[in-house]
């Protein structure tokens, strides 16, 4: 039954793939890019990473080597990083605690623009559909809550990727994708291989004899750590005033998660002056004030998730 499952995965994602043709993928060296790299060898292959942090050049190259990817790996400085955060605020229209993992998607897009891509693909949704986050495997009736997040999960890299003109792809979010991965059991999406409990089991199964073991059966990385980004938590939360975000957050305005947070709110007031009021059919966030979908558990303007399952 699992075979049959997996081969029928394997045909509608190729299907996804060859219906969107496009020149260029963003590349972690994960499970979710890598298997769109083997679907579509011809591609042009970009990693970005923090200079001299995180793991995905060495995953990302490793899938290059073995499919004789055109590759192009750029690595950003820790400077050049934390400049770029108002652009991809004003981007994003944000201060989502997420910006680190933005940065990386904003850095691959600039890339892409300049060796001339104007239509890439991104792994975005595997791991909503496909049960890839840890906290997935505390929830009971897995495949009622993805059906529940699926209308309201929005990825940087469609936004950004419009500021650069570039059409972003998203095959894994493709409709029949989605379909199948609400209409297979949720013990198949999590499952124990080998005394370890992995998510996406049946598309690790899927693809198994593809790619290199070392790839299908990695634990997943999020962007902002495979690529490093997340080193710049520290450095940011360091440049703020502690005195000043302490005078901040007991006005009780915003709901702070930390300084970091609060520095991207600062950029954020510069640029656009002030927060968003709910229109007539939305509801206000609690913890900024912003309006939000009636249904929907995620600020998109804060960031601040109002419930986890």
């Amino acid at each position: 039954m699992f075979t049959h499952i997996a081969a029928e995965l394997k045909e509608n994602l190729l299907k996804a793939v060859q219906e969107n043709p496009v020149q260029g993928l963003l590349l972690s060296g994960g499970l979710d890019s890598s298997i769109l790299a083997f679907l579509n060898p011809n591609i042009k292959a970009i990693t970005i990473s923090l200079k001299s942090y995180g793991e995905d050049a060495k995953y990302s190259k490793k899938v290059a080597e073995f499919l004789n990817l055109k590759y192009y790996h750029s690595e950003i400085d820790i400077e050049e990083a934390i400049e770029s955060i108002p652009e991809v605020i004003k981007l994003l229209n944000c201060f989502d605690p997420a910006i680190p993992n933005d940065l990386c998607v904003y850095f691959g897009l600039r890339k892409a623009k300049q060796i001339g891509i104007k239509k890439l693909m991104t792994g975005d949704g595997s791991d909503e559909l496909f049960g890839g986050y840890s906290f997935m495997q505390d929830i009971d009736m897995l495949n009622s809550y993805i059906k529940r997040i699926i209308p309201f999960i929005q990825f940087s890299s469609s936004i950004i990727g419009r500021s650069f003109n570039i059409k972003v792809y998203q095959p894994y979010l493709n409709r029949e994708i989605i379909d199948f991965a609400l209409n297979i059991n949720s013990t198949i999406k999590i499952r124990q291989e080998s005394d370890k409990i992995f998510g996406k089991w049946i598309l690790r199964k899927a693809f198994e004899k593809s790619l290199p073991e070392e790839i299908i059966w990695q634990d997943k990385r999020a962007l902002e750590y495979g690529s490093g980004m997340n080193i710049l938590r520290e450095i940011i939360s360091s440049r703020v005033n502690r005195a000043e975000f302490e005078r901040e957050e007991k006005m009780g305005k915003i709901k702070f998660i930390n300084r970091e947070h609060y520095f991207y709110y600062k950029i954020y007031m510069d640029i656009f002056e002030k927060i968003p009021t709910p229109k007539r059919d939305e509801k206000e966030c609690p913890s900024c004030g912003a309006g939000m979908q009636k249904q929907a558990f995620h600020c998109r303007t804060c960031g601040n998730v109002l419930y986890a399952l």
